[in-house]
């Protein structure tokens, strides 16, 4: 496979006054299926950029700001099943260009650097592969919603479905909680198996921006591989970070 190729969240931006200043700013995205540790990971570069005095915000889809993540609660507990793949595809579209003019573009107009768990791959993914949605309308939601701005970097964080949901279990236990997850957590492990082969189809067909990073070691092993990628891709704009 390998071979193929807040919280109103809330955000959270780092606010460094005394930052140096970087002339672009940069859109880095995390994709994978479920369980893979893109959250962490995104937590994970938010802080090295923290040490190099770089600004950053870290964000997540859907979701975001009040709107989005409104949205977000209402697709996740299973309210819009429903309606179909296509009509969940819309609002989806509905939260990301939201997201987008609300937080990502400002943060970007403003020089910070936006990390966001999760974008427009993961409805390709969700709804466009793996719910049949007609790729005309992915493509013009896309259009709508993105407002022109893309991801300069997306890291598709691969695992086996099945040692992802093991992990998760184990996480959920370790805290005493009973694992119940959101709707698309409890699909079957075919359906996470073609997710994941979804994913990684598109980090292939996008090789100029997608990165995909093995997601089976450990956080660090794998926080060392992502900060490899973006300093080999960002490097004249973070030359002075510890690597």
């Amino acid at each position: 496979m390998l071979g193929r190729h807040i919280v109103v969240f809330p955000s959270e931006i780092v606010d460094m006054s005394d930052a140096i200043g970087h002339p672009t700013a940069r859109f880095i995205t995390f994709e994978g299926g479920e369980g893979v540790g893109k959250s962490t990971q995104v937590r994970r570069l938010l802080t090295r950029l923290n040490r190099a005095a770089v600004a950053a915000v870290r964000t997540r889809e859907p979701g975001g700001t009040p709107k989005a993540e409104a949205i977000r609660t209402f697709i996740l507990q299973g309210r819009s099943e429903s309606w179909g793949a296509g009509a969940e595809a819309v609002l989806f579209a509905a939260a990301r260009l939201d997201h987008v003019n609300q937080l990502i573009a400002p943060a970007l107009d403003d020089g910070k650097w936006v990390l966001c768990d999760r974008f427009h791959d993961s409805t390709r993914a969700y709804q466009g592969l793996t719910g049949g949605v007609d790729e005309t309308l992915i493509k013009a939601l896309e259009t709508l919603a993105l407002n022109g701005r893309q991801p300069d970097l997306t890291l598709v964080l691969d695992m086996d479905p099945e040692v992802a949901f093991r992990r998760l279990e184990e996480r959920a236990l370790e805290a005493g909680l009973v694992a119940t997850g959101d709707r698309f957590e409890k699909e079957d492990l075919v359906w996470h198996r073609r997710l994941r082969d979804n994913f990684l189809d598109i980090a292939e067909a996008n090789a100029e921006r997608c990165v995909v990073v093995p997601a089976d070691q450990s956080e660090d092993q794998i926080e060392d591989m992502i900060w490899s990628v973006v300093h080999a891709r960002f490097g004249d704009q973070i030359a002075s970070v510890p690597r």
